[in-house]
């Protein structure tokens, strides 16, 4: 038994996704969140910089006191996941992984898709994870920096953006019968998405996957939090405006959430 939050941390809103899906699945544990959405989106960035960001809010869910990290975020998962799961003592669980076996599981034509940030794309770790576990599958990577900022901005339902997902993802339409959605932000889109798609395609959910692997780990190392305890007082940070962030969390997780901004 461990009543202390488990720490989430994105570049920015898109994390509520993995956090909703969270408590939906485990209603009783707590939730420390920090979104760095002031220097969103992390996909263009270098490297060296998205380590830097990530380790300054890695550093932040320590002094919250978790018992546990997730890098609700593709970019970072895919730059600094092993870095950060080497240093610290307590579990830390990246989004990666469990988007690509999710993605293995349902493809019948063994086409997947796989849509992400420029680095997340450019570090090619979905195509590796995937054939690692199943060589026989053949992955097809499409970069969409459009989609974070407008996410970020909460456009979700604008002519823009269905224009703007249109035309990013025609290269893909009719290729693949599965499509990794491989960044935490993505789902906030994933109507649209959907609609360009096809019916047929199957969306998978990294961030929503991950969540099995949350319990999992609660599991195994005994660190649930205890179900006599009463409600959760989950803390929400972010590092840009806290009521904009404030409004697009109330509409994604169904409740009103206190937002503090803070400072890295």
């Amino acid at each position: 038994m461990d009543n202390r939050p488990i720490g989430f941390l994105d570049s920015g809103v898109g994390g509520l996704t993995v956090v909703r899906e969270l408590m939906r699945q485990l209603p009783h544990e707590e939730v420390v969140y920090i979104g760095d959405s002031a220097r969103a989106p992390y996909g263009p960035r270098p490297a060296d910089q998205i380590r830097d960001y990530t380790w300054e809010m890695v550093r932040f869910l320590l002094t919250k006191n978790v018992k546990m990290i997730v890098l609700a975020c593709n970019t970072a998962t895919a730059v600094v996941w092993e870095e950060v799961k080497e240093a610290l003592d307590i579990p830390v669980l990246g989004v990666i992984l469990p988007g690509a076996s999710a993605a293995i599981k349902a493809t019948k034509s063994k086409r997947i898709g796989v849509i992400g940030t420029p680095m997340t794309v450019a570090s090619d770790i979905y195509r590796k994870k995937i054939q690692s576990l199943s060589p026989e599958m053949a992955v097809e990577s499409l970069a969409c920096p459009k989609f974070v900022p407008l996410v970020e901005s909460n456009e979700l339902q604008s002519s823009v953006t269905k224009k703007v997902v249109y035309e990013t993802l025609k290269p893909l339409a009719g290729k693949v019968d599965t499509l990794v959605l491989g960044c935490t932000h993505y789902p906030l889109l994933r109507p649209i998405i959907q609609n360009v798609m096809g019916p047929e395609v199957q969306l998978i959910d990294s961030g929503a996957e991950c969540v099995r692997d949350i319990s999992v780990l609660l599991n195994y190392f005994e660190i649930n939090r205890s179900r006599q305890l009463e409600d959760c007082h989950h803390q929400f940070y972010t590092t840009a405006n806290a009521a904009s962030f404030a409004a697009i969390a109330k509409t994604w997780l169904h409740q009103v959430v206190h937002v503090e901004h803070v400072t890295l």
